[in-house]
């Protein structure tokens, strides 16, 4: 277990994250962050961390950048999850160019943002890749959102963190499933995809 005791821990990301943790699913949504939480503190109750969901639907790295300082750097985390990108490259499939962020000012803007979050409150960080799910990978959707993951990838890398590997997750499950079975869009999962989706963040937080 990579937690200590009493740390805070903060997810911030877009609806994959959110789900509905500013309505009716307050404080966490319904999704992998709850599960993460809820096996966490099922596991380590003697820790006494505190969890933080900062998801809001439809953002981009362009909308975390201009709430980072509140929903992040004031949150003071110990340990810091983002899970952005989906939107960034969705965007560009939905003929909506001007909001879809190209892969340049993506890893610019997140790597901005990553080293302010360090500098200002000493956490470490956990990246998770932004994901499509599809079976046949040379759609052009999946292969542009594997760029973007890569770039999240070398993100950890780059600042000693840990990196949750969820396109990998998915595409596992789809040997022997159809996307269909794990979201009705590609993108926002079921229970079941949202489980996925814990899983590969478990697997990587012990």
């Amino acid at each position: 277990m990579i937690f200590e005791q009493g740390q805070r821990i903060v997810f911030i990301g877009d609806s994959i994250t959110d789900c509905g943790r500013r309505d009716s699913a307050a404080p966490y949504g319904n999704g992998y962050m709850s599960l993460v939480q809820a096996f966490v503190t099922a596991g380590r109750p003697e820790l006494g961390l505190s969890w933080v969901n900062r998801g809001v639907s439809g953002d981009t790295v362009r909308d975390l950048a201009a709430r980072w300082q509140e929903d992040v750097v004031e949150q003071r985390p110990d340990w810091l999850s983002v899970k952005i990108g989906i939107n960034d490259v969705w965007r560009f499939f939905e003929n909506r160019h001007g909001e879809a962020v190209p892969i340049d000012e993506y890893e610019t803007t997140l790597r901005g943002l990553l080293a302010i979050a360090i500098e200002q409150t000493g956490c470490r960080l956990i990246l998770a890749d932004p994901y499509l799910i599809e079976s046949d990978r040379d759609d052009p959707q999946y292969a542009m959102t594997a760029d973007y993951a890569a770039v999240v990838a070398r993100l950890a890398k780059d600042f000693g963190g840990l990196h949750v590997p969820v396109q990998a997750a998915f595409d596992r499950a789809l040997a022997s499933t159809t996307p269909a079975d794990w979201a009705d869009d590609r993108i926002h999962p079921n229970l079941a995809g949202h489980a996925v989706i814990a899983r590969a963040f478990l697997d990587v937080i012990g």
